[in-house]
């Protein structure tokens, strides 16, 4: 049990430190965009670099933030049938679903990306549009919030199993431990 809950531990700590990196990015495209709107109707000046480079954040804030937010259970539920049912029940159904349904998912876009990340990153993909900004580093971010989200589902999975087994209690709020 020790040993499960130190790796649940980690992850979550390594969840954590990912989740502070992706506030300091939505600052940093919050400043960005303003910037780019500011040189495009104040100086007519826009450029594909800052405008990708937009993009890239605002995807890293949501790739890298999942795992984030599922630790602290911001994910969209339906809550029809699952806020009627006592807390072992939604512990039932948390791990279920991350089990059956998180997980595969995760592994399916590993699977299915990889390939294309790999080539990628193998012919140093660039943007096809004048000044843009090199493709494969986005495209290797999917394949690593993907991973980030994986190792997060099993930090979940981890958690949810020793508060069924009578192990651990965790706040309801949040999948955090109460030992």
């Amino acid at each position: 049990m020790r040993f499960l809950l130190g790796i649940s531990r980690a992850i979550d700590a390594a969840t954590e430190a990912v989740g502070q990196v992706v506030v300091w990015l939505v600052l940093l495209v919050t400043l960005l965009s303003a910037g780019n709107a500011l040189m495009r109707y104040l100086f007519h000046y826009s450029s594909n670099a800052y405008l990708e480079a937009q993009w890239y954040l605002f995807s890293l804030i949501f790739l890298w933030g999942a795992g984030w937010t599922l630790k602290h259970r911001g994910h969209v539920r339906v809550d029809v049938l699952y806020s009627r049912l006592p807390r072992k029940g939604q512990l039932w159904i948390d791990l279920l679903g991350t089990i059956f349904f998180l997980m595969p998912m995760v592994v399916l876009i590993l699977v299915l990306s990889w390939p294309i990340v790999a080539e990628s990153v193998r012919i140093q993909e660039m943007s096809p549009d004048a000044g843009g900004l090199p493709r494969w580093p986005i495209k290797l971010a999917l394949v690593i919030g993907f991973v980030l989200l994986g190792l997060q589902g099993i930090s979940e999975i981890i958690k949810i199993s020793l508060a069924l087994a009578g192990k651990i209690e965790i706040k309801e709020e949040s999948q955090e431990e109460v030992v």
